[in-house]
């Protein structure tokens, strides 16, 4: 089985697709840290985050055992692999390594902005987690400050608010939900609820019944 979450940053989808992983005893993937490592590639060497050529060598030179680095977490990295991730040729690099992360046994759950509607059409279930851009501005700001970060919480909101701008209006893979994906808000929900409502959607839909 294939699951696809996709949604904004910090809606929560991240730790919901390692959670449902673990669940099922499926693989993981954050595909957005591809991206931003790809992006950290370009920062460290001080190119235009808008070279496609020098964009598209980074992410042929990926290293996988890099995606834990805790500096792809970092608000800069994140701003930077927005501007990257909207150049065509990158997507098309990478797009081939997440479609076989997906396919291989037993099971696998990836969570993006791409992957219901591009990276895995075909995907079992489809989940697009979203939350209010205020209570996303929080989680990131704490999120930030944990990490020993300054963040000001009104200016995360605002570069939030640009990123989604961004991403909805993109002309390659543009952030939106799969015509067939099924929306989870996790503006209220707490991380337990969050999984709880997902488990629910991906049971619902191996029974054959709708989702609630």
């Amino acid at each position: 089985m294939i699951i696809a979450i996709d949604g904004p940053a910090a809606s929560g989808k991240g730790t919901l697709g390692k959670r449902l992983a673990h669940h099922y005893g499926y693989r993981h993937l954050d595909t957005g840290v591809i991206y931003r490592a790809v992006a950290k590639a370009m920062l460290d060497a001080g190119a235009d985050l808008t070279d496609e050529t020098r964009a598209v060598a980074a992410a042929l030179e990926l290293d996988p055992e890099k995606f834990g680095d805790p500096v792809l977490k970092t608000q800069r990295v994140g701003d930077a692999a927005s501007v990257v991730s909207a150049i065509a040729e990158v997507r098309r690099v990478l797009v081939n390594f997440q479609r076989q992360f997906a396919a291989d046994p037993p099971g696998a759950v990836l969570d993006g902005r791409d992957i219901g509607t591009v990276i895995c059409p075909d995907a079992d279930v489809k989940i697009f987690v979203l939350a209010d851009p205020k209570v996303r501005a929080r989680r990131r700001t704490l999120e930030a400050k944990a990490r020993g970060e300054d963040a000001d919480e009104a200016e995360v909101l605002a570069d939030i608010l640009k990123r989604d701008e961004r991403d909805r209006n993109r002309a390659a893979s543009p952030l939106k939900p799969a015509a067939d994906a099924y929306l989870l808000d996790n503006s209220q929900l707490d991380i337990e609820g969050g999984v709880r409502a997902a488990i629910e959607i991906v049971e619902a839909v191996r029974a054959g019944r709708q989702p609630v």
